[in-house]
């Protein structure tokens, strides 16, 4: 086989030409066929038989700020949501740069292997400049993606605390119901996405490193009694001695804490994603604490604690959104601003005044 029979998709723009401008007619076509897309009577249909375009649409519908997409999208988790609950959601967390996309693809890829079909939603962090995101997680899992029985969304993180899409709880639905028995969620790692990811997985495994002066932040509390697993990344070469070093740190950290709920003793493990070791040792780890949870219910116990939490998350978003869109409010923030810049108010008082003018 010729070397170039298989590119990089990361080399793949190379020689592609600058797109020239779009003829007019051209634009409204495609907006015509995009409106079709999202009006398609049977995307529920199309996405049960785990037809990875109609996920991808309805994703897309589910993310959508517009309000006839979300009348769409809520039509369709409606109709997806018997066929949802049927998978293992594992959270995958960790600072910029411990090697989370790598790993993800090497451990995807073996799952795949092993007959599972897996679901990656990767949260890209947006600017709070021009708030884009470069959405590049495909290219980074460039071997992953061509999996059949894979599927990978990369999604902005917007103004969502934590690096965690406002609709990746809709997207794991949807993904569920397309027949992904394995769930993977990446977070863009910021420091405050622990809560909100513990609170939609079942498993919640932290990726750290050794040797970066990573070890004392990693022993404090609050990530570390979220976590069920501790896997030290990128353990290969000359950081294997630093890797096993702060395996050792972290097991002695590890007692200090109170028993889980789940009665499952958090394990710390070695893994190196670019060669592909230890990959086979944490499946095996999060199978074990899937047999656990099984047999003390607490896997069930779980998932209905987080139907709870997310019926509270909606109800708050809502009540924010109605809150800001209401043009009275609208018209006295704007007022009560003015009267903070001239000092003729504070911002408790005027916070105050503009509840008070919220009827629900």
């Amino acid at each position: 086989m010729s070397k170039s029979a298989k590119k990089s998709a990361l080399h793949q723009s190379a020689s592609i030409p600058t797109t020239p401008n779009i003829n007019p007619a051209s634009r409204n076509k495609i907006k015509v066929s995009r409106k079709k897309l999202f009006e398609d009577s049977a995307l529920a249909s199309k996405l049960l038989t785990g037809d990875k375009a109609a996920l991808s649409r309805g994703i897309t519908l589910v993310e959508s700020n517009q309000r006839e997409h979300q009348a769409i999208a809520e039509k369709l988790i409606e109709e997806c949501l018997p066929h949802a609950h049927k998978s293992l959601r594992i959270g995958i967390t960790g600072v910029p740069g411990v090697g989370k996309s790598t790993f993800i693809e090497a451990f995807g890829s073996y799952l795949i292997k092993q007959g599972k079909k897996v679901a990656v939603l990767a949260v890209d962090p947006s600017s709070s400049v021009s708030h884009g995101s470069i959405m590049g997680d495909k290219t980074r899992m460039e071997n992953l993606v061509t999996e059949e029985n894979a599927f990978i969304r990369p999604s902005p993180s917007g103004d969502s605390l934590g690096g965690v899409a406002r609709k990746t709880r809709e997207s794991i639905i949807l993904c569920e119901a397309a027949g992904f028995d394995i769930i993977l969620i990446e977070t863009v790692g910021v420091g405050q996405s622990e809560t909100t990811v513990h609170s939609m997985t079942d498993f919640f495994l932290l990726l750290k490193l050794a040797g970066a002066g990573d070890e004392l932040q990693g022993i404090k509390r609050g990530i570390i009694e979220m976590a069920d697993a501790i896997v030290i990344n990128k353990a290969d070469g000359d950081n294997l001695k630093a890797a096993r070093d702060a395996r050792l740190e972290f097991k002695r950290a590890l007692h200090l804490y109170p028993p889980k709920t789940s009665e499952w003793q958090p394990k710390v493990s070695l893994c190196s994603a670019l060669e592909e070791t230890g990959i086979t040792a944490i499946w095996e780890m999060i199978l074990e604490y899937k047999a656990l949870v099984d047999k003390n219910d607490y896997f069930e116990i779980n998932r209905h604690n987080q139907n709870k939490f997310w019926l509270l998350q909606t109800i708050n978003e809502h009540l924010k959104s109605r809150f800001y869109q209401d043009p009275t409010i609208k018209k006295a923030l704007e007022e009560q601003l003015k009267a903070i810049e001239n000092n003729e108010t504070t911002p408790f008082a005027a916070a105050k005044l503009l509840l008070s003018l919220q009827s629900l």
